[in-house]
């Protein structure tokens, strides 16, 4: 059985909750319990802190974990990324007081900065030749420069509301981060094929991410036109109708050309256009 460590809350355990749950792993939802088994899937999942989950899976105390790539890079823990996931992004940025004026990184020489992220930081302003004064803090790290701990901060982005609550502003995104699967580089054979069926269903369901299933009515002497702005998966699905001329095309589309693709569809002379979401793909 498969050990997973997650977030305990949070936007990335809900995100990766909701991935679970369209991957078909039952799980109980009670968040109160440390430990919870799957009643369909031979994985157990395991809520800790997220700083606490890179150790945990390195260690082996949990065979893979769901971690932002913020804490992943920071803790710099001996596992494997396995997977990037494409949720909860945000990104590490170093903001200051929206009052002073910015000339660039060397505004930051001689600074405090407050961070929960030192490991990160340290390394860029060292790659950049910036030496500052990195006080480590937790929890709410924007209030800093309200309180007199810190002439800026370096924390995680995601809105930016946060920032402008709190009369700051962001100058510098040092690193982009989102949810990745980090696994123990010593699984067994058993819990590699549990793995590898997991990553199975990931992928189906990452697959259907965006996509839409397209069927519609199209004039048969116009299905070239049709087919050439379709970009499918593979080739489009096409089948007569009982009235002659006309002809089924069912395909997938992205739903960031979705809307500039049916408009080309229509002047083609496409009819009758169903579309209906996708929950899971096979490639």
């Amino acid at each position: 059985m498969l050990r997973i460590a997650v977030q305990s809350k949070g936007r990335l355990f809900e995100e990766t909750m909701a991935l679970l749950q369209e991957a078909d792993i039952k799980l109980s939802s009670s968040k109160r319990t440390l430990l919870v088994q799957s009643s369909n899937f031979p994985v157990e999942v395991l809520f800790l802190r997220d700083d606490d989950i890179p150790q945990s899976v390195a260690g082996g105390v949990a065979d893979l974990g769901i971690v932002g790539e913020n804490e992943f890079v920071e803790k710099n823990e001996d596992a494997e990324l396995i997977r990037r996931l494409g949720f909860s992004k945000c990104r590490l940025s170093l903001a200051i007081p929206k009052s002073e004026e910015y000339s660039g990184l060397n505004w930051f020489a001689g600074k405090k900065i407050a961070t929960s992220y030192p490991g990160i930081l340290k390394t860029f302003m060292a790659k950049h030749g910036v030496k500052a004064d990195i006080h480590v803090i937790t929890g709410s790290v924007e209030i800093a420069p309200g309180i007199g701990l810190a002439q800026a901060i370096f924390d995680i982005v995601s809105s930016g509301s946060t920032l402008v609550s709190n009369n700051l502003k962001e100058v510098e995104v040092v690193m982009q981060s989102e949810a990745l699967l980090i696994g123990n580089r010593n699984l067994n054979t058993e819990k590699k094929a549990v793995l590898q069926e997991l990553l199975f269903r990931i992928e189906a369901v990452k697959s259907a991410e965006d996509k839409k299933y397209v069927l519609m009515n199209a004039p048969t002497d116009k299905l070239k036109d049709i087919i050439a702005v379709l970009p499918g998966v593979k080739s489009p699905t096409v089948m007569p109708l009982a009235q002659e001329g006309w002809s089924s095309v069912h395909t997938v589309l992205d739903q960031k050309c979705f809307w500039e693709i049916i408009g080309k569809l229509k002047s083609f002379g496409a009819q009758g256009i169903l579309v209906l979401p996708i929950e899971k793909m096979i490639l």
